[in-house]
């Protein structure tokens, strides 16, 4: 009977004990967020923290991407303009103490017309921003000419996949703060600016499908460069507004490009300068200390020439409208 007894005492403890572990987990969690979120190492005349720990923000999104591409590679002359069809998505992302996560929904992608995606992983602070952008594409169209021989190309016919990802060092850390435009984390008070230093790589392919019409060339381009580089970012604060504008150029220091034209594969040299410019743009307006609209452009341009084979321009952008609580 006694046995009995302790076993069933312990089969009410266990949940008691495993429900108590996880508190204590979350409680040291809490801590810790709670600690980095309060600790001060900045200037307090210049930014500070909302007097909140949470904050909600229903987004919606638009995306664009576009090639150009102009090639004499093994004596076949090839000329595309190529751009995907923007897509709109709607987003609500929740922030916790600095910490956060976004869900996209893309209506069109639910509906079947659209079978585009894009994972993107933003990391913004004071001291460094870290932006990573996956994208698959078939919504690609436009006009490829081969030889003389042009070619209007459908939505499906071409497949396209990049990765990109972008570093930014801010060296004016404890008077300007990225956060306060594009997560709102922080709040600047006063106008401050801050000199950049950073790298950015971008690697991807373009290719026809398999299922193009027989007339048309099966072509291949990949694209992989890495660039480091420095620029400017700069807060403006008038009252409620909040307006940021920054800009990073990298000059590519490493690049492995070829173009395949029917299974025959030609490899491009660079020809100096080739650069990749980051921009990015925001507008915030703190409605209360409770509530803000935010607005924000992103853009990645990729200004690429070889040796007399190959020019390669790529322009990839977002644009995004925010409204946001904060509790």
């Amino acid at each position: 009977m006694r046995a009995y007894l302790i076993l069933l005492l312990s089969c009410i403890a266990l949940p008691t004990v495993a429900q108590s572990g996880k508190r204590s987990i979350f409680t040291k969690v809490d801590s810790i967020l709670t600690a980095r979120y309060n600790k001060v190492s900045y200037d307090t005349l210049y930014m500070t923290r909302p007097n909140t720990k949470f904050t909600v923000k229903v987004r919606g999104n638009v995306y664009g991407h576009s090639y150009s591409v102009k090639s004499n590679l093994g004596g076949v002359s090839t000329e595309a303009d190529l751009r995907t069809a923007c897509k709109a998505t709607l987003s609500v992302g929740f922030n916790y103490q600095g910490v956060g996560i976004s869900l996209a929904l893309n209506p069109s992608k639910l509906a079947g017309v659209n079978r585009d995606y894009e994972l993107n992983f933003n990391i913004y602070n004071n001291r460094y921003c870290i932006s990573a952008t996956y994208q698959s594409s078939r919504t690609m169209s436009g006009d490829i000419t081969t030889d003389g021989k042009s070619y209007q190309v459908e939505k499906g016919y071409i497949n396209t996949k990049m990765f990109r990802v972008t570093g930014y060092y801010v060296f004016n850390r404890r008077k300007f703060s990225y956060p306060a435009a594009f997560t709102q984390s922080y709040i600047q008070l006063r106008s401050a600016g801050s000199w950049l230093a950073g790298f950015s790589f971008q690697g991807g392919t373009l290719k026809t499908a398999a299922d193009v019409p027989k007339e048309m060339s099966k072509v291949r381009i990949y694209a992989g460069n890495f660039g480091i580089g420095g620029g400017y970012a700069h807060n403006w604060v008038a009252r409620k507004w909040l307006f940021h504008l920054s800009i990073l150029p990298t000059l590519v220091v490493y690049q492995s490009d070829n173009i395949t034209v029917d299974e025959e594969r030609q490899y491009s040299r660079v020809k100096f300068p080739t650069v990749m410019l980051n921009e990015q743009a925001a507008i915030v307006y703190n409605i209360s200390p409770r509530y803000f609209v935010g607005l924000m452009a992103v853009a990645n341009n990729l200004l690429k020439r070889s040796s007399s084979d190959t020019e390669l321009d790529q322009h990839k952008w977002m644009v995004r409208a925010s409204y946001g609580m904060r509790f």
